[in-house]
């Protein structure tokens, strides 16, 4: 690898995670140990300001310095970055919207043809929707990534759905992003288990710290699964067991959000849908297309019968005519 090409695959390295080891390095860019360092230092010399760790396990890590150096993206970097500044410009995260504008102009002015065309289809056929939901705050979204790639943990006060306010310890793991709005993935220290946290009502209690050994995690599909049920789940205040009469992988097909479904048999299947209103319930049984009993739900049950009634009527009423 020439030199030029290697200092920028080093610098692009520093810059995708904040510590590495020389070995790390060396092994990722096919060189000796000896040559990281002299390529730190010419990095150094180029007015990057690389801090170097001694020790056995001594490493380098990227610091702040007085000017942004230049991002390397690769093509699929930097589409994900344009889609993402215009998805920002409406988006979920408060005060950001003038400057995403800003960067995507400046982003779009620099990029090779083959990506300007690729992302002109995206901005031709994509029609931006503004965001009327909860908006978070970038510096809290930014506080909590940080503290996920450094294995730091956060302290913050949480105000919970039901307006119930608590102080929190935890090892922050991942940012999930689920219909509109952003979620913590952490370890809850004091109550040894996993938990789940709505972003925008969370208010941290910097500084971050100290580190922590990271834990095994899922794959992160499973994780962002696991997000995706419990906040379909989670502001329900009615509930219902439901067995229907088709397959399960024919009800999960049929249903709008993630809900854990189990197989009772080849053509049977139960799973506890909710909603805030037993209505809106009934009438997204109805949409199943298929047969099924409730099972210890009386507000279910008279919501059915309201909506029965007033199906009944409807089609007398049409006969009549």
């Amino acid at each position: 690898m020439m030199t030029s090409a290697r200092l920028l695959r080093l610098l692009s390295l520093l810059q995708a995670r904040r510590d590495w080891t020389s070995a790390e390095l060396a092994s990722r860019l096919g060189v000796t140990t000896r040559t990281i360092r002299h390529d730190v230092d010419r990095l150094r010399g180029l007015g990057y300001p690389v801090n170097a760790r001694p020790g056995v396990a001594g490493g380098y890590r990227l610091g702040a310095g007085g000017a942004l150096p230049p991002l390397l993206l690769d093509d699929e970097e930097a589409v994900a970055v344009v889609i993402g500044l215009r998805a920002a410009a409406s988006g979920s995260v408060a005060g950001i919207e003038e400057a995403s504008v800003r960067a995507l102009a400046k982003l779009q002015q620099v990029l090779p043809a083959r990506l300007r065309h690729r992302v002109s289809a995206f901005q031709g056929y994509a029609l931006p929707v503004a965001w009327r939901g909860p908006q978070v705050d970038p510096d809290v979204l930014t506080l909590i990534a940080g503290a996920c790639r450094d294995h730091e943990r956060l302290r913050f006060d949480y105000r919970a759905h039901g307006g119930a306010a608590s102080r929190r310890s935890v090892e922050p793991y991942r940012l999930v992003h689920n219909r509109g709005r952003w979620y913590l993935v952490a370890w809850d220290a004091d109550r040894d288990a996993w938990r789940t946290f709505r972003v925008d009502r969370i208010s941290p209690l910097p500084p971050t710290g100290p580190r922590f050994t990271p834990r095994e995690l899922p794959p992160d599909a499973e994780i962002a699964a696991q997000v995706a049920r419990g906040a379909g789940e989670a502001t329900w205040r009615y509930r219902a067991r439901v067995i229907v009469h088709a397959p399960a992988s024919y009800v999960r097909g049929r249903l709008p959000i993630p809900v854990e479904v189990s197989p009772l048999g080849p053509d049977r299947c139960v799973f506890e849908p909710g909603s805030d209103y037993p209505e809106m319930l009934a009438l997204y049984l109805g949409l199943l297309d298929a047969d099924f009993t409730v099972v210890d739900s009386p507000e279910l049950v008279s919501a059915l019968s309201v909506l029965a009634g007033r199906f009944q009527r409807a089609i007398d009423a049409g006969g009549e005519t």
